[in-house]
């Protein structure tokens, strides 16, 4: 199985960038100290805490947080949608390129932004085949615009910095990411815009026999916070309406 990965700014004629085996990443991970997950039962559900309480005892360790208030006012959470992110793309302007774009198109067959948007209505409103994708921005203006309807996470250390460059994962149900370990730089949370995503969480293989497989649901303005880097996970998009998630890194 391998990953195509490539600019979702290209024109679909285009190949890969490049091509790695999807298990490559594991291959060559260093051992886990199982303390990362020994007596973790499930994800720790949290409001109005502080940024000084969440970088104390939260924002670094590997205890999967859901943060239940933190989206109160986004304009995202009413703004967001198929149509919307469609127009965004086919209409705004991105400015300079700022960073490397990826597109993931799991199973969906759709291998650029351009191809998701150019879908035919019956797919595109869930009643098609099926279909899952993730993005990176890349541009400086894609970033800004995007950013403008969705706040900051309150709850982040106050000393805590990002990248410029998100994530948006979209899809239908039934859909979402197999079982993987992700190699990034740093912690990342993920706010749930609209539907309902199952997660489920496994120890690295070295703690299987110690620490607990965790499942939980994500859902509509819920933000998770989970080391992906440390973590195994697997996502599911739940019956309903569309699943639509940003996230992003803090160091």
């Amino acid at each position: 199985m391998f990953h195509c990965v490539t600019s979702h700014h290209v024109s679909p004629s285009q190949n890969c960038a490049f091509e790695l085996p999807s298990a490559s990443k594991s291959l060559f991970r260093p051992p886990e100290d199982c303390s990362m997950c020994l007596g973790v039962e499930g994800a720790l559900r949290l409001a109005n805490t502080s940024a000084q309480e969440f970088e104390e005892f939260y924002a670094y360790n590997a205890v999967p947080v859901i943060v239940t208030d933190a989206t109160d006012q986004w304009k995202a959470i009413q703004e967001f949608s198929f149509n919307f992110f469609a127009n965004f793309y086919r209409d705004g302007k991105m400015g300079k390129r700022i960073n490397d774009c990826f597109f993931f198109a799991y199973k969906s067959g759709l291998n650029s932004l351009q191809e998701v948007f150019s879908m035919d209505e019956a797919r595109a409103n869930l009643s098609g085949d099926p279909w899952y994708v993730g993005w990176s921005t890349c541009y400086s203006e894609e970033t800004r615009k995007l950013r403008s309807y969705y706040n900051r996470p309150y709850f982040l250390p106050k000393t805590a910095e990002s990248d410029m460059v998100d994530w948006i994962f979209m899809g239908g149900p039934g859909q979402g990411a197999h079982m993987h370990v992700d190699s990034v730089k740093h912690m990342s949370w993920q706010a749930q815009v609209r539907g309902r995503k199952r997660w489920e969480l496994a120890p690295p293989p070295e703690c299987l026999y110690a620490c607990r497989w965790l499942s939980f649901t994500l859902h509509p303005g819920e933000i998770l916070v989970v080391d992906t880097n440390r973590w195994y996970h697997k996502t599911t998009v739940l019956p309903g309406d569309i699943s639509i998630t940003i996230g992003a890194e803090y160091d």
